[in-house]
Parts: C-alpha cells; sequence; structure tokens
C-alpha cells in the first residue's frame, strides 16, 4: 500500500500562504516536482522531503500519523486471556507482541501465586529479561545470592540469565503483573 501525504504538505503550504515557487527554490528542485509531491503522483527522496517539511515547519508526526495508526495491535479481552496454572502459580497472558521477532518481542501476564507458592527456578534462569510488579500480597523475591521482601506497589526488572524465585509469603495469593522478554511462548496461538 503506497503512502499518501502530499494533500498534508499542500494544505499546510497554502494555510501559510507560501508559494510552490518558493518552496520550489529553497529546496533545490523543481516547482514542477513539488506540485507533484502534492498531487501524489511522485515518492520525494528523504532529503527532499525533510527539506519540505522544514521550509514548511512541518513535524513528521503529523504527516506520518495515519500510516501509525494502521499497525497492529493485539488486544485481549479480560473474559478470553489464556490461562495456565503451573504448580501452584495461575499465568493469565494479557497480551504479547504480534510481530514473530523474537528479540524485541514481549509477552505480559497476570500472575496468581498460592499461600506458600513459587515461580521461577533456583538451579536455573533464561534468556532475556524480566518486569513485574505486585498488586496485592507479600512476597519474597530472590535472584542469585540476594533476597528482597516485596509487597504491594514494589516493583523490580531484572535479567532472567541468573537462576531467580518469586515466593508467596502471606497467607492470600500473591498477585502481580509480570512482563517477560523474550516471550517464553506458553501461548503459541495467540
Amino acid at each position: 500500500m503506497k503512502y499518501h501525504f502530499g494533500e498534508k504538505i499542500r494544505r499546510i503550504r497554502e494555510k501559510r500562504k507560501i508559494t510552490l515557487k518558493t518552496v520550489a527554490i529553497q529546496a533545490g528542485v523543481s516547482e514542477s516536482l513539488i506540485s507533484q509531491i502534492e498531487t501524489n503522483k511522485v515518492s520525494p527522496a528523504i532529503d527532499t522531503l525533510l527539506s519540505i517539511a522544514d521550509i514548511l515547519d512541518i513535524d513528521f508526526e503529523y504527516l506520518f500519523n495515519d500510516y501509525r495508526k494502521n499497525k497492529n495491535i493485539n488486544l485481549v479481552k479480560k473474559d478470553q486471556r489464556n490461562k495456565i496454572i503451573m504448580h501452584d502459580v495461575i499465568y493469565e497472558q494479557l497480551s504479547k507482541t504480534v510481530d514473530k521477532d523474537e528479540l524485541h518481542g514481549i509477552e505480559a501476564y497476570y500472575l496468581e501465586i498460592k499461600p506458600g507458592g513459587q515461580k521461577g527456578s533456583k538451579e536455573y534462569g533464561h534468556q532475556g529479561k524480566e518486569l513485574g510488579i505486585i498488586l496485592e500480597g507479600k512476597g519474597e523475591f530472590t535472584i542469585g545470592n540476594n533476597s528482597y521482601v516485596i509487597g504491594p506497589g514494589d516493583s523490580l526488572s531484572f535479567s532472567s540469565d541468573i537462576p531467580h524465585v518469586l515466593t508467596n509469603l502471606g497467607e492470600k495469593p500473591l498477585k502481580a503483573y509480570w512482563v517477560i522478554t523474550p516471550p517464553k511462548m506458553f501461548f503459541k496461538d495467540v
């Protein structure tokens, strides 16, 4: 799909009462080229587009905001979350990036850890990074040889290649939001 932004350039040029000739001279191109760009007959080279945007004081965000609106999103309704129960932990997938680029992919989960239950491993880590925020409950987060007591509102982020464990120390479920990159692929079909 070809992207058209000529109308925006023309609208701003006319609103500012700047002639085609003035823009062409300042940009170092022909008046005919400016006209063709404004009517979407040609796509300008990036340096020409930068010059035109600078001459007319156009923000690139404005020129390309329609293009951004067409990007894919992954919407997961609360009642449609994928759920997995592993030992004493309930994982509900909130969302994950929609592209197949695992290097920059992320997955987000809502976690519930039963009293006395734990998430993670004392023996091994895995590739990537994690970020969590505790919503309810009291826990102990152990990473390598260090331990931290955490509660509601506390957040943490870490490199997950070091063995790490989150243990529920309370008498009620420990609830948290958790983000992992790259995705661990609990839910491959989403």
